[in-house]
């Protein structure tokens, strides 16, 4: 039971040996909670693209950069790469100026949907970034189809016991499972993470929800 519930129940008692609580008691906390949970949000965001950045530089050596020239994908990455990061700031953006809003926020109407709008943003930042991971899967699978080398001796060596649009099927189909794999493991993260803060988000909505009626 948290700090809310505890309000609401003594709130509800009849007690006089206890001054009764008022609306507006019970709105200062939430609005005091609904801020704490947008904040963390905010930092989540923050960290989660300082990790993916200091991973970046980990991995990013020379072996990295002749595979990309390899797959002919040393020019296409990089824009890639900096478009997304550019897409990331602006939903971390987005997170700061709904911290700031709530923050603000003097009355249960506005904190509603100030409530609502982080919901959205946060919502269309978890299906950006499953969408954008899926489709780096394809964009590099097929560049390695096209320009591998080691890929092509392999299909080649197939394809005298089996029908090359066959095997291309199982690649492909191979491919696929892999990145679903990966994406549900994201998505997996994401549940948990901002799935549990949301949810949180959510009770507090329904509790303005009763105030305001």
């Amino acid at each position: 039971m948290d700090e809310l519930d505890i309000l609401k129940k003594d709130w509800k008692k009849r007690d006089h040996s206890f001054n009764q609580l008022t609306e507006t008691d019970i709105y200062k906390m939430i609005h005091k909670k609904s801020s704490s949970i947008v904040k963390w949000i905010l930092i989540i965001s923050i960290l989660e693209i300082l990790f993916w950045t200091t991973l970046s530089f980990i991995t990013s050596d020379e072996n990295y950069f002749k595979t990309l020239e390899t797959y002919h994908l040393n020019i296409i990455i990089p824009i890639i790469g900096i478009i997304n990061y550019s897409v990331i700031l602006f939903f971390i953006f987005l997170f700061y100026k709904n911290f700031k809003n709530i923050n603000t926020t003097e009355t249960v109407k506005k904190l509603m949907q100030s409530i609502l709008k982080t919901r959205k943003t946060v919502t269309y930042y978890v299906w950006y970034n499953l969408i954008m991971t899926f489709l780096m899967f394809i964009l590099v699978f097929s560049f390695q189809i096209k320009y591998d080398a080691n890929l092509n001796n392999l299909i080649e060596k197939t394809s005298q016991s089996m029908n090359p649009n066959i095997f291309y099927i199982l690649l492909f189909a191979f491919y696929i499972i892999i990145a679903l794999i990966i994406i549900a493991l994201i998505w997996l993260f994401y549940k948990l993470i901002y799935g549990i803060l949301l949810k949180r988000l959510n009770n507090n909505y329904k509790e303005l929800k009763k105030l305001d009626l």
